[in-house]
């Protein structure tokens, strides 16, 4: 009888044992500012989504949205993952730099021409930002681009001197000092807002992705395309420490190997993105894989001289100041340590 009840018990804690096991794990997920970019479609969807879901044999279950379909419009984004409203989400690290002013040192405008440098700054940034989030509940466990950001303008430009006097919408706060420092007029606006905007003239250009503009049909309200990378609009995956830190062991190590996989897949496509996003807005059809191709295409104007020292130079003048002056010495110390022998550009000051 007694070897008959430990068997019994036996048994009863097996099945509460797989029962734990096989225990589902939900997920909510924000990330993408539209629901058709490939960095969603190709990325997020198969790799974040359904990678995660086969890779634990369906026992994490994330419900992934992008932006406008939970009504997010980006400043938030940090706020909903702190509350734990939700446990991952992603975003521009310059449109959460308000609530942390030295995220928006990764990708400051001007910085960033190439985009293998842009990795190395975000790669060498990561371990500096997560000391700040983690005081806030938040951990950056992944960081990836958008296409290169660029000027789409519903007047015709030849050269960034041209933007003088017009007024752009930029895409963050180091942007509007670059564009304030060329002598054109900063429009904030909420990225969804901007179409709108374009056509009607409220503002004359728009930086954002060759991409991303693509994807939410700049083309059809703007006419020129100045096809160069101002910045890369370094974004991050973002998830809420406390969720993070409880998760089972193995799955959180699943977790960091996905968010592994989905970092190198997004900065691969941030390349060719970039590319695929001025093909399809310029009329190139045998280029245009990714995105769509343009009725009328925009008129391609690309940079002559060298531009690249110009941007240099309007960093080292306005835009590190700009930043310094938003976030403190500590950020003058990070980007001297950090950033600076990555870059080898010297703020104006210390030359």
């Amino acid at each position: 009888m007694k070897l008959r009840f430990k068997m019994l018990a036996l048994m009863l804690a097996t099945i509460g044992t797989q029962a734990v096991m096989a225990q589902k794990i939900s997920v909510q997920a924000i990330t993408q500012v539209a629901p058709n970019l490939p960095q969603y479609t190709k990325v997020d969807q198969p790799l974040l989504r359904d990678g995660m879901a086969a890779a634990t044999q369906g026992r994490v279950e994330i419900t992934l949205a992008s932006w406008p379909e939970r009504n997010v419009s980006g400043p938030e984004v940090l706020r909903l993952v702190r509350s734990g409203q939700v446990d991952i989400a992603a975003a521009p690290l310059t449109t959460v730099s308000g609530d942390v002013p030295i995220l928006d040192g990764v990708d400051l405008a001007g910085m960033n021409a190439d985009i293998r440098q842009a990795r190395k700054v975000a790669d060498a940034m990561v371990p500096v930002a997560n000391r700040e989030l983690e005081r806030l509940g938040i951990k950056l466990v992944a960081t990836y681009p958008f296409s290169g950001q660029m000027l789409f303008c519903r007047k015709p430009i030849n050269s960034l001197a041209d933007i003088k006097g017009l007024k752009v919408r930029t895409n963050g706060p180091s942007a509007a000092d670059l564009v304030k420092a060329l002598g054109g007029q900063p429009v904030s606006l909420a990225f969804g807002e901007v179409y709108t905007a374009l056509e009607r003239g409220t503002v004359d250009c728009g930086i954002t992705g060759a991409g991303s503009g693509n994807g939410v049909k700049w083309p059809e309200v703007s006419t020129h395309l100045y096809t160069l990378a101002l910045s890369w609009s370094t974004s991050g995956y973002f998830v809420n420490l406390g969720w993070w830190n409880k998760l089972d062991p193995a799955i959180r190590a699943q977790f960091e190997k996905t968010f592994a996989a989905v970092q190198e897949a997004q900065w691969n496509l941030g390349v060719e993105a970039t590319n695929d996003g001025i093909a399809c807005n310029v009329g190139r059809e045998k280029d245009c894989k990714l995105h769509t191709l343009v009725k009328k295409p925009m008129v391609e104007v690309k940079p002559q001289g060298n531009v690249v020292a110009t941007l240099q130079q309007e960093l080292a003048e306005d835009v590190l100041p700009g930043w310094f002056k938003r976030c403190g010495d500590r950020c003058a110390a990070v980007y001297r340590d950090v950033i600076e022998p990555i870059t080898g550009i010297k703020p104006l000051a210390a030359r």
